[in-house]
């Protein structure tokens, strides 16, 4: 049995025990997660795909740690102008085992939005509970045009009263 389950903007082909590195989720290790956007699942009884996501369906993984991937080189050459530069970068991900797909996991889907509700009422209630002082914006800069418009102004009235 496997399942087609997409997080972080990407897809996965996932069967029970597989270990994958996904974009970072905002989990510990240890933890369950649940991914509750798949795409498509085999079993013997043949394939189901949704249109594009499965009602219902949930794949259970367990976070196994939060590392980073390899370093990817960035080179940017251009011949003949003495112009080379060279930068690293290294994704965050989360590394997921999974432990159980389910096609019908509606029990498991009732308990995830509890958790998620009760970090989004934690959310709301600290910015209401802060009361911060409000900033007034600060007052814009005038620019080097403008400075040169009103001085060409003042300049003309100036000229003006020494005509008449």
């Amino acid at each position: 049995m496997f399942a087609v389950v997409k997080t972080g903007g990407k897809q996965y082909r996932v069967a029970k025990d597989d270990v994958i590195r996904v974009e970072k989720l905002d989990a510990e290790a240890g933890a369950t997660v649940l991914l509750d956007q798949v795409l498509m699942i085999s079993d013997e009884n043949g394939a189901k795909t949704g249109a594009p996501l499965l009602d219902g369906a949930v794949v259970e993984a367990e976070v196994l740690e939060q590392a980073r991937n390899k370093k990817v080189i960035i080179y940017k050459k251009k011949r003949r102008q003495n112009y080379r530069r060279k930068k690293g970068h290294r994704q965050h991900v989360t590394v997921l085992k999974v432990v159980d797909i389910a096609l019908d996991g509606s029990k498991k889907v009732a308990k995830a939005p509890a958790k998620t509700a009760a970090k989004s009422e934690a959310s709301a209630d600290a910015p209401a509970a802060k009361d911060a002082p409000v900033k007034k914006a600060a007052a814009k800069k005038t620019t080097a045009k403008k400075a040169a418009k009103k001085t060409a102004a003042k300049k003309a009235a100036a000229k003006k009263p020494d005509a008449e």
